[in-house]
């Protein structure tokens, strides 16, 4: 199975710690957090990986040569100027050439979901262009869920909707946090041909959200961890602890 980890953000809420190297390698439990999803993606049997990197891009590649003793093939997707979420999937479409839906996983994210799990319930939904992982966590953007299809998105600060509909009462739907992990349909790639090279992945989906089904993945007892802002850190550390016993 096929994966793409996002790695090539600036982590900028992560200073002083990306001011000479990218977020990819801020350590968690005294490893990469690169290391913590490449083998977490191995390990659910995802081991044709792609990774996209612009920040301090060469130090990411001296790691995974370093790492040439695991069981996986990386490739990397230069991004001379970032493309964004949705330009960045849209760069490596030829990497998901086999016909087959995809992971793609935030490299800031720890989390105990299942990613095999997660796959197979996406394969099952033969209308999904993709399953996004949500849960019921506290945050300031929220996906506006229709049972569990995407139907909006809102932010709680500012009071902003977007939503493909024409009339969206935020009140009438489930708020739900997404999770940094998606998996896509190839047909995607149709969906994406007349955008530019640099978009958000967010405003593709809700763009499409109204012509095909996008759904919600939200697993019991799911614990997730955003190591984006170096506060996160103590509760990754946990988390990570308790997931390596």
């Amino acid at each position: 199975m096929k994966a793409m980890i996002f790695a090539a953000g600036l982590g900028t809420r992560l200073k002083p710690f990306t001011d000479n190297k990218p977020k990819a390698l801020f350590p968690v439990c005294g490893k990469p957090l690169l290391d913590h999803i490449i083998r977490k993606l191995l390990a659910a049997g995802f081991n044709d990986i792609v990774i996209n990197v612009h920040h301090f891009s060469d130090l990411i590649i001296e790691y995974l040569d370093e790492c040439a003793g695991l069981n996986v093939n990386i490739e990397i997707s230069r991004e001379q100027n970032l493309l964004d979420t949705g330009g960045g999937i849209k760069k490596v479409a030829g990497f998901f050439d086999d016909g087959k839906p995809f992971l793609v996983h935030n490299v800031d994210i720890i989390s105990n979901v299942d990613l095999e799990g997660f796959y197979l319930s996406h394969l099952k939904r033969k209308d999904a262009l993709a399953s996004l992982l949500v849960n019921d966590r506290k945050s300031t953007r929220y996906f506006l869920m229709d049972d569990d299809r995407l139907a909006g998105w809102m932010n709680v600060v500012s009071g902003e909707i977007k939503s493909p509909f024409a009339t969206v009462n935020s009140e009438i739907y489930r708020k739900m946090a997404f999770g940094g992990v998606h998996v896509m349909s190839p047909i995607v790639f149709e969906y994406m041909h007349n955008w530019p090279d640099k978009f958000s992945i967010i405003d593709f989906y809700l763009s499409v959200a109204a012509k095909i089904s996008i759904y919600g993945f939200c697993p019991e007892n799911l614990q997730l961890v955003d190591v984006g802002k170096s506060e996160n850190l103590p509760a990754a550390e946990l988390l990570c602890m308790s997931l390596q016993k």
